[in-house]
């Protein structure tokens, strides 16, 4: 077997945290260090997880051979180049970047020397994507609400980047075609940025997505609604469950007297798991060469770039005359 992978986390507030303690749990990784601009806070996440917190990202990049990124959005693109000029491969947590040119960078960059840079959205992990995932089929229409309680933690940014990107990543997985039109609509209400966003995508292909984000919601949901021709899917992230609803094969030949007997429901769900960890343990693979990069710097860049047309359509409708 070969020796662990030694990976480094820049920055460990909660989420960085989270980073640090599963790659002091996977075996084949090795926490190398850690490195976060408040001395104390990496001094305590260091000494939680048994490794070492250096006092520069240029110390930490000497003794690892990846790094795992989850510092504000705004400084992603700074640090994700320094290490990838380093020659050390990249987990960067979601988005990206702030501006696709900064994307547009670090996916050269990382190209360039021949490095993994894959983007944290942690979603493609979830145990209810993944099971619905043998049942997906040409989707034609999906509806998407994240609502979440308001906290500071990413009002640095609106919340199309701070969550409704997420689902813009997975809605460019499911569907897989080019987005031909964007249609939103989103207001600021306890932030200076956009706090709530509808968005309606039309892809190339026929399909359309709607999309609701939102930070100030009294509750937390994430659903996700997928029809196709060949049934319907009711999933729940939070839970990581849900169902496929789909007609019997020999629904025709059944004297059915109600809805229930020729519509068969088949429980989605797989094997229970940390999303994080997956995320995790999929980069290590990749770095080693064992497997597929599962969130592309491409497919990370792509997301931003529809946040972004997301944002514009925002925009454009706050300028739009209203009705008398």
């Amino acid at each position: 077997m070969s020796e662990p992978l030694r990976v480094g986390v820049v920055g460990v507030g909660a989420l960085g945290r989270h980073h640090a303690r599963l790659l002091s749990q996977i075996d084949t990784a090795k926490l190398a260090g850690v490195y976060d601009t408040d001395a104390a806070r990496a001094g305590a996440v260091a000494a939680e997880f048994g490794t070492r917190a250096h006092a520069s990202l240029a110390a930490l990049l000497e003794a690892v051979d990846a790094v795992t990124v989850a510092v504000p959005t705004p400084a992603h693109a700074d640090v994700g180049l320094a290490a990838l000029a380093r020659s050390r491969h990249v987990l960067m947590e979601k988005p990206l970047s702030t501006t696709v040119a900064e994307a547009d960078a670090l996916v050269e960059a990382a190209a360039g020397r021949r490095l993994v840079l894959q983007v944290g959205h942690v979603e493609r992990f979830n145990r209810a994507l993944r099971g619905a995932a043998a049942y997906l089929q040409d989707p034609r229409f999906i509806t998407i609400e994240r609502l979440a309680p308001f906290q500071p933690r990413g009002t640095d940014v609106a919340v199309i980047l701070d969550l409704m990107i997420h689902d813009l990543d997975l809605v460019l997985e499911i569907v897989r075609a080019d987005v031909s039109e964007v249609r939103a609509v989103g207001i600021p209400l306890l932030t200076p940025h956009v706090d709530i966003v509808n968005a309606r995508r039309e892809f190339t292909n026929g399909a359309v997505a709607t999309v609701t984000a939102s930070r100030v919601a009294r509750e937390r949901t994430r659903k996700v609604r997928i029809f196709q021709p060949s049934g319907y899917f009711s999933l729940d992230l939070g839970a990581g469950n849900g169902q496929f609803y789909r007609l019997h094969a020999d629904w025709k030949r059944r004297e059915a007297g109600s809805l229930e007997e020729i519509v068969e429901v088949i429980p989605i769900d797989a094997p229970e798991a940390e999303p994080l960890r997956l995320e995790l343990e999929s980069f290590i693979r990749a770095v080693r060469g064992e497997g597929e990069i599962v969130v592309s710097g491409a497919a990370g860049r792509a997301a931003l770039a529809l946040a972004h047309r997301v944002a514009e359509a925002v925009s454009q409708s706050q300028l739009a005359p209203s009705r008398p």
